[in-house]
C-alpha cells in the first residue's frame, strides 16, 4: 500500500509571466497555478504575489480572494498583493 506524505508550505511567492518554450508557446503562468490551487483546495498560510504584471497580478489576487469567498480555499491564508520582500532595485513593494 502506497503511503503519501502531505505537505502544506509555510508561504508562496508567486510569478505571473514564466516566459516560453523552446518553440516559442508560452508557459504556463502564475494564474494558472492559482486556478489549480484553488480548484483543489490547496494550502499555504501565506501568499505573497511577486509578479511586475499589473494585470496578471490582479488576477490572481481577485480569484485568490474569491476563491476563499466561496469556500474553495481555507480563509485564514493570508494573500497580499505584494512581494515578500522590497524590490532592492527600486525600494518599492
Amino acid at each position: 500500500m502506497k503511503q503519501y506524505i502531505s505537505l502544506k508550505p509555510e508561504f508562496l511567492t508567486l510569478d505571473h509571466d514564466l516566459g516560453e518554450d523552446v518553440d516559442g508557446k508560452e508557459l504556463p503562468n502564475g494564474y494558472d497555478l492559482v486556478k489549480y490551487f484553488c480548484e483543489h483546495g490547496l494550502r499555504a498560510d501565506k501568499i505573497y504575489l511577486h509578479t511586475d504584471n499589473p494585470v496578471g497580478r490582479k488576477n490572481m489576487y481577485e480569484t485568490l480572494l474569491a476563491a476563499q469567498r466561496r469556500g474553495f480555499i481555507d480563509e485564514v491564508i493570508e494573500i497580499y498583493h505584494y512581494p515578500i520582500t522590497v524590490n532592492k532595485y527600486s525600494g518599492s513593494w
